[in-house]
């Protein structure tokens, strides 16, 4: 409740309704309450709340490897920020509320090196997924040297298994070795490269989805 300190003319202090009165430096002022925006539960709001979510269920998993992979868009934010404005914007597909990520459309790794060149994944082993590309060093900025990055992403455990610094491009291979727990699981794979001093990194291409064994 608001105070009248000097007739009804005068100023007054407190809340009275939605305006708020008070004095500073002997001077009377009013201002308006602003509107609680709290918990904001607009349409619009809801719907962005839950592209978020999907995007950031989706890259927790991968937080260091984010790190690495979008080191090069940490400009006035974080590797990891660039990385969910990037996904909201690109990857995430569906309708509210169902929304999901399109995979070849999401990129784990961005930057300027060039890229693997005919990437594949398979696994023909238990508890192993084995990655594979043609060594294209010389072409644009790739060298011999060039180390691969790959992630293989487990949806339904909310897991993922990455490579950070593997094989060199003229190598041709790497395999991962997946846990036990993995089998019958679909694995979501992405390979990408980093140069030896570790100054830049190629964006990553989405090899498709394998299932462990």
């Amino acid at each position: 409740m608001g105070t009248i300190k000097q007739g009804i003319l005068g100023g007054f202090s407190g809340k009275v309704g939605t305006v708020i009165g008070g004095s500073w430096k002997g001077i009377d002022y009013m201002r308006s309450i602003p509107a609680s925006v709290a918990n904001p539960r607009t349409a619009a709001q809801v719907d962005q709340r839950t592209k978020f979510t999907t995007a950031l269920n989706f890259l927790q998993p991968l937080t260091s490897f984010i790190r690495v992979g979008f080191k090069d868009y940490a400009v006035k934010m974080s590797a990891f920020n660039a990385a969910m404005a990037y996904t909201i914007r690109n990857a995430v597909t569906g309708v509210y509320p169902e929304y999901g990520i399109s995979y070849a459309d999401a990129l784990v790794s961005r930057g300027s090196l060039t890229g693997a060149l005919n990437p594949t994944v398979a696994a023909p082993t238990p508890e192993q997924i084995d990655f594979s590309w043609v060594n294209n060093s010389g072409e644009g900025n790739a060298l011999a040297t060039d180390k691969v990055l790959l992630v293989v992403y487990n949806s339904v455990k909310d897991q993922a298994l990455t490579v950070i610094g593997g094989s060199t491009r003229s190598s041709g291979s790497q395999s991962v070795n997946v846990p036990a727990v993995f089998a019958g699981d679909a694995l979501y794979c992405f390979i990408a490269f980093q140069n030896e001093n570790q100054s830049e990194v190629s964006n990553s291409t989405y090899l498709g989805e394998v299932v462990a064994s």
